[in-house]
């Protein structure tokens, strides 16, 4: 009798034509590899992306929605936008508001309408009681700002973690948990390595962010992420911190549940 490992990916966005030709051989290859529950964002602005994360949620039980305006369309954000993340989240269609937050790489969008979407999103989410889903990409300060200026205490996840130790330490003090990608696995994230050995085991999520950030051993090789890769950073987290696989993925799944309510 093979012992299965069982895990979370906390971020996934099957949602994207890179899934177009084979989503249901991806989520069959995820649950072999001992995921049990996937976070699919989508976008709101982008109405295939929320029908077919939607449609994800009703076939498949251990998959689990979520609807934001992302940073780099926080251009297209609008009052219409923001009913419409409040009526999934009123029907219960979705369990967090994201993926929100700033990226200041890019600036797909301006940094004022960025932060115009953003404030407005964690309002919403207070609103509904929901968590959030925060992109942050040189922007920890300002999103430490918004948390603390609108007295957001619904909790959430940082997603596809790569700010200082500082920024997770207080957001782990305002019910945040912290959520590692394939970046972990990459020769020069040493920095991250270092915080991922010390975040407290209750706060710790994995994710892949497919189709993106594939991780190191699949780079070169595969053409996308997907969920079934997320043991690779489970591993390596495992590994940073001296512990057992089974103890760092069971912390994963039940983090995952517990923070999703599912």
């Amino acid at each position: 009798m093979t012992y299965l490992i069982e895990m979370a990916d906390s971020h996934a966005h099957l949602d994207m034509e890179e899934f177009d030709g084979d989503r249901d051989d991806v989520l069959q290859r995820a649950w072999e590899a001992g995921v049990r529950a996937v976070l699919c964002p989508a976008d709101v602005t982008t109405p295939d992306s929320l029908s077919t994360v939607l449609e994800l949620t009703k076939k498949y039980r251990w998959v689990t929605a979520a609807a934001g305006i992302h940073p780099h369309q926080a251009k297209h954000f609008t009052a219409f936008w923001l009913d419409r993340i409040r009526e999934l989240g009123r029907s219960g269609e979705i369990r967090a508001v994201g993926e929100i937050g700033l990226d200041y790489h890019y600036n797909l969008s301006t940094p004022e309408k960025q932060r115009e979407a953003f404030r407005a999103q964690v309002r919403l989410a207070q609103e509904l009681g929901l968590p959030v889903i925060i992109h942050s990409r040189n922007s920890g300060k300002d999103v430490i700002a918004a948390v603390e200026e609108e007295g957001f205490i619904q909790g959430g996840v940082l997603h596809c973690f790569t700010e200082n130790q500082e920024t997770a330490d207080y957001m782990m003090r305002r019910r945040f948990m912290i959520s590692f990608s394939g970046i972990l696995t990459y020769r020069n994230a040493q920095r991250l390595r270092q915080i991922a050995a010390r975040i407290p085991l209750e706060k710790i999520l994995a994710e892949t962010d497919s189709p993106y950030l594939l991780p190191q051993s699949q780079r070169g090789h595969a053409k996308r992420n997907e969920p079934a890769f997320v043991p690779e950073t489970v591993q390596l987290i495992a590994s940073l911190r001296s512990a057992r696989l089974e103890e760092i993925a069971r912390a994963t799944l039940e983090n995952f549940r517990r923070l999703f309510c599912v």
